[in-house]
């Protein structure tokens, strides 16, 4: 019998653009023949499925079911395509907790963890695997010191929003000067923020998940951009970065990069796919741990879906599996 799936997306952040552009790949290849698939948008102002016939019905938060025609349905799981808060810091992952419905990402502790940068650098540092950049939690509602900050770390440094995705709200600072603007235009994003030393280096990114009782690596992707860094419009404007899948690196890079991932995939008590973004420093071969995505991006053109096509899998397999490993 063909299970009942939903797939969220949408959300209440500024990559509410991107979770959509993500479900539309996902329900694309969700095999027909096994899942009946209900998109449903989640908005501030409603969750709703709109049908094929245009009918619009909102989700009985309650259960989190829908009744269409009279017909009440509820889900076998969910897969969670929302970029930024509610799906990737672990609000909506805690209400399915809560109800007993299974999903395909991380737990809601994981995601929340995750989610914040700061605090998930923390924890990566102290399981000395890997490097970490040296950098300052400063909050909005706290008095900080820009003076003090400069003593602490050295330029150029990278201004980034704690918690959020996509690049937005991010700066590259290289003068003292420009430390404050940057400061303002992340707070304008979020109520933390993390500054943190910029290292140069290669960036290089890869996708794991678990199935079947292991842990599955996928192809590594070195990102070369042609900006100052990896920012918005350089994830998504066609041509402004140059991703590379499989990424031109020695076995030994290599193997560095897919089992200090793996490492952190397990530590971190992970599920369902993650990508984990690291900076090589070619000077010393050290890596340095950059961030973990719990709900990396799956529109067409996104790093994950390059890497499962670069493994010679097929997007329909690959979501195939996310799906039966969240039902058991």
């Amino acid at each position: 019998m063909k299970k009942n799936i939903a797939l969220v997306a949408g959300g209440y952040s500024g990559e509410y653009v991107i979770s959509v552009q993500s479900a539309v790949t996902i329900e694309n290849n969700l095999d027909s023949s096994k899942y009946n698939v209900y998109k449903i948008i989640i908005t501030k102002e409603s969750w709703s499925h709109t049908g094929a016939d245009g009918q619009v019905t909102e989700v009985d938060k309650n259960d989190f079911s829908l009744t269409i025609n009279g017909k009440k349905i509820v889900f076998d799981s969910v897969f969670i395509g929302i970029h930024g808060t509610p799906g990737e810091d672990g609000r909506l992952q805690g209400y399915f907790e809560m109800l007993g419905i299974p999903f395909t990402s991380c737990g809601m502790v994981t995601s929340a963890l995750t989610f914040n940068k700061s605090y998930c650098n923390k924890v990566v540092d102290a399981l000395n695997i890997v490097k970490v950049s040296k950098s300052v939690h400063i909050f909005r509602h706290q008095p900080y010191n820009t003076a003090e900050i400069l003593q602490q770390l050295r330029l150029p440094v990278f201004v980034k929003p704690a918690e959020g995705g996509s690049s937005i709200g991010m700066s590259k600072v290289k003068t003292a000067e420009e430390l404050q603007p940057a400061i303002d235009k992340a707070f304008n994003e979020d109520s933390q923020i993390l500054i943190e030393e910029f290292i140069k280096g290669r960036e290089l990114t890869m996708g794991l998940y678990r199935a079947n009782g292991a842990i599955t690596v996928l192809p590594i992707t070195e990102v070369v951009s042609s900006k100052e860094f990896f920012d918005y419009e350089a994830k998504y404007t066609p041509g402004v970065s140059n991703e590379i899948t499989p990424a031109p690196i020695t076995d030994d890079i290599a193997r560095q990069v897919q089992e200090t991932a793996t490492v952190i995939y397990n530590k971190l008590n992970c599920k369902g796919i993650v990508r984990v973004d690291f900076i090589y420093e070619e000077g010393t071969g050290k890596l340095y741990f950059l961030e973990i995505n719990t709900m990396p991006g799956q529109s067409e053109n996104s790093l994950v879906p390059q890497q499962v096509r670069a493994a010679g899998k097929t997007l329909t397999e690959f979501y195939g599996l996310l799906l039966e490993e969240s039902l058991k």
